[in-house]
This record gives C-alpha cells, sequence and structure tokens, in this order.
C-alpha cells in the first residue's frame, strides 16, 4: 500500500528520541531555504580544486549530504559575489532586491551528460537528496531512490515502516514539474521555492500530491521525465539497455557510422570518427571530441586508439544530446524519445501558439529537419532533428510577421517615431572625428530616416562636409548626395529626412542647391504645405520622397535673401566652453533658392508649450538638445506628450559627449519625441535598444507610437509610475532555460577558455516597467550552460516595452560583455525560442544563443490571440478599477458618472471569466501560463478509460461546449468538471452581454466628446482659470481615455472568449470527448463550431 505522501507524518518538536531529533534536524526553517544543502559542494572558481567539506559522488551521479556551511565562510563568499557591473536602468526602486548574485549548486556531474532515459532510469536508482513538502509549510530533507525492479518510489529516513515508505509506480496518475498543487500554492514558504526545481507525485484515486523539491532544475528534471517514462510503460516490461539502442536515434547513427566504414570492419580510425562528428555537428570544438573519445577508452581500459560503434554512438550522444531539450521532447512526445506528427502539432499549437498547422505541415517539418531517412520516411523526429528544428528560423523568438509592415502607414508624420542619426558623416567621436562617406553608407542601410549634412565652403566654388573641428578629411557635398541619392531608399521605401546644417555663403548654398536639384530631381519634395490641413502627411502619402529640414525665409517677403537664426550644434560647444557664453544665437545669411527647398520640416526656436501650441504651425518643428528636452520631460511630461501630437520633435545629444557617447533613447521616446538622433558610431547599451527598436514594423525606419499618444483627447504621462488608463498590463514570463556555444569575452585575457556566464533580463519602456534580473552563475561551462530559472515581469504599456537580455561572464575584477539581443515585447514570440546573440557592435554571432521560453499573461482580459492571451487571477475584494476623474464642470461629471457602473460591469466579466480560467488551469495542474487546450489535453486523460471510453462527452448548447459526464465520477473529476462548468458560464456572460455594456461606455465617450470644443468656455462660467482650468481640461482628458481604452478591453475580452469556445471544441472533438458512433453528434458539433465562427465574424463587422 503505497503511503499517503505528506498525510500523516509530523514534525519533531522539544526533546525527542535519537531517530526522530535525527529527522528534526534536517526540517528546513523558512529562513534557511535559500542555503541548498549543496552549499558545500562548490568548486572554487576556474581551479577545479573541490572545497573543503565537498560531498563525495554516489554513483550515478548524485551527491552525499554536505556538512552545514560556516556562516561567516558564506557571508564571505557571497560579499566576494556581489556583481561588479552598473545597470543601465537607473532608478533603483525598481531592482528586485530578492535576486542576490548565487552560483550554480547543480546536482549533475558536468561530465555526464543526460542523453537517454535509461540515464534517468540509473540517476533514480542511485537515488538523491529532495526536500518534501507538506501542507502544514514544513519541509523536510529526504533521500530518495527507485527500487532496482522498478516498481518503487521510496525515501529516507521515516517514522513508517520501510515498507510503507514507498510509492508504487503503478498508483501513480501524473508527474507535474513546477508549483502546481494545492500544497505549493498554499505553502507559507512557496516564494523561496524555485518554480523549475519544484515537482509534484499525483497518486492514488482521490488525487493526492507527493510535493518535492530538488536541488537543481537539471535534477527536477530527470526525475519528472524518469517517472514519466516508467508510468507511460508500467504496463509493459523494461528493457532500459536494449530499448537505449533501439532507439530512432541509435538506428541513424549505425548507418553514419557504416556508410563511413569504408572497410566494412566497424571500426575506424579516431580522426575519421572525429571529423564525422564535427560535420555532423559544426558547434562541436575538435579537443573536446577527442577528450571524449578518450574518457570512453579509459573506461573500458583501451590501448588502441581505434573507435567502434558503439563507441562513436556513445561518443556522439554524450556530445550531441542537449539534456535541457531531451527533456523537453521526452515530456511533448508522451515518453517516447522521437516525435511523430500528432505530438508536433499538439506542440506546436498548444505551445509556439502557431494556427491553422495541419498534419501536412508537420509532415513538411519532419522531412526538412530529420537527420535519419527513416525518420523522414515513417513520419517521426528524433532528438537530433528536434534540435535542428528549435535552432532553425522557424523557432526565432523575433515574430516574423514584424518583418514586414504590419502598422498603418497613413497616419500623419507626427504619430511615428523616426530613426535618425547625429552627425552620421562621422565614424569616430566627433570632437576629432574625421568626416567619412561610409557613416552614410551604414546609416541607410540600417533604414536610418533622418540623416545629417554639415555643409560649409569648399574650394573651388565647391561645398564640402566636414567635422568643423577637423577639417583635414573633407567629403565633397555633391559626392555625397550621389551616395545619399543611391542608397536612400535601399532598406526603406519611407521619405528620408536631409537636416541640413548650412555653414555656406550664399553663393555656394546656390551651389548646393543646383546639385540637390539635379541628383535628387523628382525624389526631391517641394510643395507648400496646406493651410487648410491640421497635421503632416503620411509616410505612405510620401514614399519615396527626400525632405530638406532646415531654416526659410519668411513667404511673405519678396526678398532673394535674408538673416536667419544659426541652430549650430558646434557653435554650442564653443560657447559652453567659452567664458563669455551667451545664450543670444548668432545670424546667418539665407538665399530665397535654399529656403523654398525646404518645406514640411521648418526648423523654428522652441520657446514654451504655450506659445508654440497657439502659435506654431504644423510644418513647423523644434530641435531641443538632451540636456533641455529631459528638463521639459521632468517639469511637463503630459504637455511634451501633448505636443508631440501634432509637431514633430528632434533630440540630439548633449554638446558635452565628446567621446560621441549616446543618451538613452528610451527617455524621449517615452515623451513621444519622434526623431532622437543617435551616433550610430558608437556601440553599446544605448544603440542596442534604438536598433532593437526599429527591427519592427518590417525594419522601415517608422514606427507608429501607442493610441494613447496619438489620440488627440487622450491622457498620458511619460513619468507614470503606475497603471496607464485604458491600457491592460500583460505579464511578462521569461525561462532562461540554456545557453549555447558562449565565446570568450573580447579582450579577456586571465582565464584562459574558462567562462563563468549569467543572464541579466533588462526591461526598458516607462518608468513603471524598467528593471532588470539576473541569473545564477554557470560556473566554467561556455558550450551549454544550463541556468532553469524563470522571471515575471508586470508590463504596464507594453507597446513601449523593450526586453534586452544580456549574457555576462562573471570576474572578480569586472564582469565582461558576451553577448546581447533586445527586442520590442510587440515582437516576441511565445513558446520555446532561441535568441540569436550579438557582439558588441551589433552582429550576429554564429551558432551563439540563449534557449528561452516565452509566455505572455493578462492580467485583466483582452490582449491578443496569436500571443495567447493567459490569465492571472485576481480576488473580487483586491480588483482594482480604473477610476474616473471630478471635472468640476457638472454638465460634463453628470455624463461621466453614467459610466461609472458600466465600466465595473465590464471589469467584473472580465476579471470573472479570467478568475474561472485559472480555477480550471490550477485544477488541471496545469501554471497560469498554460493554454486552454493544454488543460484539455490533461483533462482528456483523466477522463478517457483504460479502454478509451471517455467518461464524459462534449454537449454544444447554444452553441456553447459543455462537458456531461456519462455515469457516476470520482469527487476529483466532479470538481474539475464544475470549475468547467463555471468557466463556460462566465465566458457566455461575457460574449453575450458585452455588446450592451459597451454600447453604454461609447455613449458616454461620445456624449463627452460633444463638449470637447466648449471646455474653455465652461470652465469660464464655472469660475475654473489657471492651474484649476487645466486641471479640469487634463482630468477630461483622463476620463476620455478612461472610457476609450476600457471599451477597447472589453471588446477584446469577448474576442478572446469566442476563440476560446472555438479552441476548446476543437480540442474536446481531437481527444475523442465527442459522442463516439454517431456522425449525427460530429456534424452536430460542426455546425455549432460554425456557428461560433460565424458569431465572431458578425460581431467583428458589427458593433464591436
Amino acid at each position: 500500500m503505497a503511503e499517503a505522501a505528506g498525510s500523516r507524518e509530523q514534525p519533531a518538536a522539544g526533546r525527542a528520541p535519537p531517530d526522530v531529533a535525527h529527522r528534526a534536524e534536517e526540517e528546513l526553517e523558512p529562513a534557511s531555504l535559500d542555503a541548498p544543502a549543496a552549499a558545500g559542494r562548490r568548486r572554487e572558481r576556474r581551479s577545479g580544486v573541490a572545497a573543503v567539506g565537498a560531498a563525495e559522488r554516489f554513483p550515478g551521479g548524485s551527491l552525499a549530504p554536505a556538512a552545514a556551511p560556516d556562516p561567516d565562510v558564506c557571508l564571505l563568499e557571497a560579499a566576494k559575489a556581489t556583481p561588479r557591473r552598473s545597470s543601465i536602468i537607473k532608478d533603483p526602486s525598481n531592482q528586485k532586491c530578492g535576486r542576490k548574485k548565487t552560483v550554480s549548486f547543480s546536482s549533475m556531474p558536468s561530465e555526464k551528460k543526460i542523453s537517454s532515459a535509461s540515464d534517468c532510469i540509473s540517476f533514480m536508482q542511485a537515488g538523491c537528496e529532495l526536500k518534501k513538502v507538506r501542507p502544514n509549510s514544513r519541509i523536510y530533507n529526504r533521500f530518495f531512490t527507485l527500487d532496482p525492479d522498478l516498481q518503487a518510489l521510496r525515501w529516507e529516513p521515516s517514522k513508517k515502516d520501510l515498507e510503507k515508505a514507498k510509492l508504487d509506480i503503478s498508483a501513480i496518475k501524473e508527474i507535474r514539474l513546477g508549483k502546481n498543487t494545492e500544497t505549493f500554492r498554499n505553502n507559507g514558504l512557496a516564494d523561496q521555492i524555485s518554480e523549475d526545481c519544484a515537482l509534484s507525485v499525483i497518486h492514488g484515486e482521490n488525487y493526492e500530491s507527493l510535493d518535492l523539491v530538488a536541488n537543481s532544475a537539471d535534477v527536477a528534471n530527470i526525475w519528472v521525465s524518469g517517472l514519466r517514462y516508467l508510468v507511460s510503460r508500467s504496463k509493459q516490461p523494461l528493457d532500459l539497455m536494449e530499448s537505449s539502442h533501439n532507439t530512432p536515434r541509435f538506428a541513424w547513427l549505425k548507418t553514419v557510422f557504416e556508410a563511413a566504414d569504408v572497410d566494412g570492419n566497424g571500426i575506424m580510425l579516431e580522426d575519421t570518427s572525429v571529423e564525422l562528428i564535427k560535420k555532423l555537428n559544426p558547434t562541436l570544438k575538435e579537443s573536446k571530441i577527442r577528450l571524449k573519445f578518450k574518457e570512453i577508452q579509459k573506461s573500458k581500459e583501451k590501448l588502441t586508439t581505434r573507435v567502434t560503434k558503439e563507441e562513436f554512438c556513445e561518443a556522439f550522444s554524450e556530445l550531441c544530446t542537449r539534456p535541457e531539450v531531451y527533456f523537453l521532447l521526452v515530456q511533448i512526445s508522451k515518453n517516447k524519445e522521437y516525435l511523430d506528427a500528432n505530438d508536433l502539432m499538439l506542440f506546436l499549437e498548444a505551445e509556439q501558439g502557431v494556427t491553422h498547422i495541419t498534419e501536412e505541415m508537420c509532415l513538411d517539418i519532419i522531412r526538412r529537419y530529420e537527420l535519419s531517412q527513416e525518420g523522414r520516411l515513417k513520419g517521426f523526429l528524433a532528438i537530433d532533428g528536434f534540435t535542428q528544428y528549435l535552432l532553425s528560423p522557424e523557432c526565432d523568438i523575433f515574430d516574423p510577421e514584424h518583418k514586414k509592415i504590419v502598422q498603418d502607414m497613413t497616419q500623419p508624420l507626427s504619430h511615428y517615431y523616426i530613426n535618425a542619426s547625429h552627425n552620421t558623416y562621422l565614424i569616430e567621436d566627433q570632437l576629432r572625428g574625421p568626416a567619412d562617406i561610409n557613416g552614410y553608407v551604414r546609416a541607410l542601410k540600417m533604414s536610418c530616416r533622418s540623416i545629417e549634412l554639415d555643409v560649409c565652403d569648399g574650394p573651388d566654388n565647391e561645398p564640402i562636409i566636414c567635422n568643423r573641428n577637423n577639417m583635414t578629411s573633407p567629403l565633397a557635398f555633391r559626392n555625397v548626395i550621389e551616395v545619399i541619392n543611391k542608397l536612400a531608399f535601399f532598406a526603406s521605401e519611407y521619405p528620408l529626412i536631409l537636416c541640413l546644417g548650412n555653414h555656406c555663403s550664399v553663393q555656394q548654398q546656390k551651389v548646393v542647391v543646383q546639385h540637390m536639384k539635379r541628383i535628387f530631381g523628382n525624389k526631391l519634395y517641394t510643395e507648400a504645405p496646406l493651410s487648410s490641413e491640421a497635421y503632416l502627411p503620411s509616410p505612405e502619402k510620401l514614399k519615396m520622397k527626400i525632405i530638406v529640414k532646415g531654416k526659410k525665409l519668411p513667404c511673405n517677403q519678396d526678398i532673394l535673401e535674408g538673416e536667419v537664426t544659426d541652430e549650430d550644434e558646434e557653435a554650442e560647444i564653443s560657447r559652453r566652453l567659452s567664458e563669455d557664453f551667451s545664450r543670444e544665437p548668432k545670424l546667418i545669411w539665407l538665399c530665397r533658392e535654399l529656403s523654398d527647398l525646404v518645406s514640411l520640416c521648418k526648423s523654428v526656436q522652441y520657446k514654451d508649450f504655450e506659445t508654440s501650441m497657439k502659435a506654431q504651425n504644423y510644418w513647423e518643428m523644434c530641435s531641443f538638445s538632451e540636456a533641455e528636452a529631459s528638463r521639459i520631460a521632468n517639469e511637463y511630461p503630459e504637455d511634451f506628450v501633448n505636443y508631440n501630437k501634432k509637431f514633430l520633435s528632434r533630440v540630439y545629444p548633449s554638446a558635452m559627449r565628446i567621446d560621441s557617447s549616446n543618451l538613452n533613447p528610451q527617455d524621449f521616446w517615452n515623451c513621444g519625441c519622434q526623431i532622437v538622433a543617435m551616433n550610430y558610431q558608437t556601440p553599446g547599451p544605448m544603440m542596442d535598444l534604438h536598433t532593437g527598436w526599429f527591427l519592427q514594423n518590417g525594419g522601415c525606419g517608422y514606427v507608429l507610437r501607442p493610441s494613447v499618444m496619438r489620440d488627440e483627447v487622450s491622457y498620458f504621462s511619460a513619468n507614470t509610475k503606475g497603471i496607464v488608463p485604458g491600457v491592460s498590463p500583460q505579464v511578462l514570463h521569461v525561462k532562461i532555460i540554456s545557453g549555447q556555444n558562449f565565446p570568450k569575452p573580447k579582450g579577456a585575457c586571465a582565464k584562459g577558455d574558462v567562462i563563468d556566464p549569467y543572464v541579466c533580463i533588462e526591461i526598458h519602456g516607462i518608468p513603471a516597467d524598467c528593471t532588470e534580473q539576473r541569473t545564477k552563475t554557470v560556473q566554467q561551462n561556455s558550450d551549454n550552460p544550463i541556468f532553469d530559472e524563470s522571471f515575471e515581469f508586470q508590463i504596464n504599456l507594453p507597446e513601449l516595452a523593450m526586453i534586452r537580455f544580456v549574457v555576462l561572464d562573471d570576474d572578480y575584477i569586472g564582469d565582461e560583455f558576451i553577448g546581447q539581443y533586445t527586442i520590442p515585447l510587440e515582437c516576441l514570440q511565445p513558446g520555446y525560442r532561441h535568441i540569436p546573440l550579438r557582439s558588441f557592435v551589433g552582429d550576429i554571432m554564429e551558432h551563439v544563443t540563449l534557449f528561452v521560453h516565452i509566455a505572455i499573461t493578462n492580467r485583466s482580459g483582452g490582449g491578443k490571440a496569436q500571443k495567447r492571451s493567459l490569465s492571472v487571477r485576481i480576488g473580487k475584494k483586491a480588483r482594482e478599477y480604473t477610476m474616473l476623474r471630478n471635472t468640476g464642470l457638472k454638465t460634463i461629471d453628470d455624463i461621466f458618472k453614467l459610466a461609472v457602473h458600466p465600466l465595473r460591469e465590464a471589469t467584473d466579466m472580465r476579471e470573472n471569466m479570467q478568475n474561472a480560467m485559472v480555477s480550471v488551469k490550477e485544477l488541471c495542474g496545469l501554471p497560469p501560463i498554460a493554454s486552454l487546450k493544454q488543460c484539455i489535453l490533461t483533462l482528456s486523460s483523466r477522463l478517457v478509460s483504460s479502454d478509451n471510453a471517455p467518461s464524459v462527452t462534449l454537449c454544444m448548447k447554444d452553441a456553447f461546449p459543455y462537458l456531461e459526464p456519462l455515469g457516476t465520477m470520482p469527487d476529483v473529476q466532479k470538481k474539475v468538471l464544475a470549475a468547467y462548468d463555471l468557466m463556460i458560464q462566465e465566458s457566455r456572460v461575457l460574449i453575450e452581454t458585452a455588446d450592451i455594456t459597451h454600447d453604454k461606455i461609447v455613449q458616454c465617450q461620445k456624449a463627452g466628446m460633444e463638449f470637447h470644443e466648449e471646455l474653455h468656455n465652461l470652465g469660464t462660467k464655472e469660475g475654473l482659470k489657471g492651474r484649476k482650468l487645466s486641471k479640469a481640461i487634463e482630468s477630461f482628458a483622463w476620463n476620455i481615455t478612461v472610457l476609450k481604452g476600457q471599451g477597447d478591453l472589453l471588446k477584446n475580452a469577448k474576442n478572446e472568449a469566442l476563440e476560446n469556445m472555438k479552441q476548446i471544441q476543437l480540442a474536446c472533438l481531437s481527444c475523442g470527448l465527442s459522442k463516439t458512433g454517431s456522425g449525427h453528434a460530429d456534424a452536430k458539433s460542426k455546425r455549432c463550431l460554425e456557428a461560433i465562427q460565424e458569431k465572431d465574424t458578425g460581431d467583428e463587422n458589427g458593433r464591436l
């Protein structure tokens, strides 16, 4: 009889007998949970010398329990381990204090990898220490082993008889990875337990749980994979050695070996074997392959260096198997060592978020990536083919949809962020660097849409472009614009802005005009702006056009030349460095011909927002120095956003950045500034952000700003520290699994080839979103370091958020850069993905990747279908309702009061549906990031009996997929079905009543907008003026933003609910939960599915 895990075992208290006292010593107090028993197992950094008190290895790779570490030594080690790098995110209040620098305490022997089920079984038979978690929040250290006959799991020490301190494999129902049981969810120490180290063994008819915590994620994966393998094969005899030699991989390797064994002797020269493995896996180092052969030969006490077929297969398996990929394959293949088309289809749909996948598409993937001919013919994907597929561009983290133009390009130019370069002609620092034509070539090939030309008088009446601090290598203006003309639309067909710094005499200005007209021809946009318009033309309308930004003579004066103020950034440096610094700008002469080339981007000086909003024309733009823009952003964040809705703003780096370092563009994008000029010649974190940001929207150099920063009446503050009104916060779940082929940091010389990598995840966006977290350090592993750590980030404004993954080498002197990758949140693909890392200068490094899992959940409903909108439960008492503000204008406030109840209804409907979904996931033993398809798959395994007869059937009622029981059911299953029924009911309520509530919200919004033009008059009548009137207008904008945003969220929630109903029905049909043997029932189900689709389509075309 299996012990009811964790049901009656009690911890010792007070004075106890020796055997009980021994257990009491093992009991973990809450504070000690973060200090693993493996503390004594740490190897000295790089020396390879075992630390004092290091544990002996048991057979099979487990570790003996270590002695308790000395507290003073631990403190000293922790002090030494503090990371020596400064974050590029400045606000310390956003840093997670709980994430200290740690070291990997993996209990897996580094020289032995898991590459098959027999490896997992061997490890489990040798046994290792796991922490046993009880419902009363007590945690015990226990030593777990698998019986030699593979029939039972045992642990010790135990108060029970040895025959009772066990769990029969035949009694196991499920094995769950992660904190997915009531015991874990309700445990007071749950926050201190790593999600990736937790596992639960569900057993017995009442689905009791044995909840365990491993010392590392790889050990947890071994137990989960091994137990699942045993449970799936519990009814058939196991011959592990025989089965490991009969795998598709082993059969393929035999054919590879035999094809290379030209003599047919069954042996091969070591050199030939090394070359063959290197050909199969080019990322492996030759020295590592030779070392592996020497290890195998030494273990067999062989004197010859010739390699047998079995040795070749063994070496390849150990060198080329990534354990984390093997564990994933076993999990999704239902404990086989290969995937068939069905397995692959479920993986792509449920995990990778791929829609409209077919069996033929899966077979095509298998044919393209499976390495063995047998696999391609029979339609299965073994471990090596699966690894190749995961590394392919098809599993890249960047959403391929965003490699095309996906945004609306018909909005005014001021509604887009524009890829911009500063001092484009420089390839070195701005103080002494010479002008170089390659600066323009590089910028234009990187889709830069705003470049700078500083033009001066040159010899022979030919203008030149030069760095006026270094006149040694000027560029002929004519040559520069010929290159620009050639490459202007090489990477993007959208308009190119030329920021002209004019330092020429009137005579040479006319030469500039002649060259531009002759070379650019009709690409040059010179049409006069229409005074009847209120906004700039769109990028779509300005395709293939070159726009000149510069000074302009007054249109109402009939003069051939005149004086205008000079916007000279170099002069600003001189003025700042000189003692007689004056704020008075100097005047320069401008000819009419050059003035007429300027149309849509006339340069004017900024005075203040009040003046600009009254007097500035939409075709006029201001340039701000970094210091001035920072001051304005801090003092008037809302006004800056509102100003940028209509006018273009250009921000250039501080004149004091003589080393050509870069400003943080995010600070100014948050204020809506469109043109943030970057020093392209200076790589680093800021340029990484800039390059990553403009990868989206097809890399065309234009990115549409969030609607809350574009709508005429909307409220947004760049300095917001919390939730943005009308925007649903999302939660980004990132699991850093492993790294591949990390190079030695450039310039590092102290450590040979050894590196100790760790990964930093940085979130950039509005201040409320900026934060960073890091993984543990993995000692002395550059080839395939396993991190296995999960992180969560709340993102309040997803459209402005970026994620930067940085890999660093942990070093006592200073952590050194290995690689990075920066990507907008909107471009992330969910599921298991490889990230191609970039070097410091931004180049993709061949074969250097991070393996991660990505999921995006949604706290408040809504979300994107293709991203799999998921849910995290929020209790009704803790529910936050977005509140409307009092404007102080009675007529308007009375209208907004009518929206209070519909807004609460909308929030309640969304939250109730999300909470019901989370309950179903919890009862299915799945985390919140799981999809509903995964829930149905898990449920079906419980609800289908051994003879494949389902205990429930799909019943469509009014086009909603209910599950009806067939006969009596255990209480556990009744509870799950009750939660499922509640989810369907809450979804139904939302789908059927969303239209009415949405209409009420929209009516209030429209009624409020009717008073928009009358706000000032109404305020004057109510006696409001100055700051009070401004506050009333701000509150009005806030309320309109809330109403529009909440209406959109409700619309998205309804679409999500409709999609969920379709997915549930399809999943039920594919899992065999529909009525068997009834063609009528199947036809009815199909009709119901069509009804849902019609309802979905109808709503899209209707009110929502």
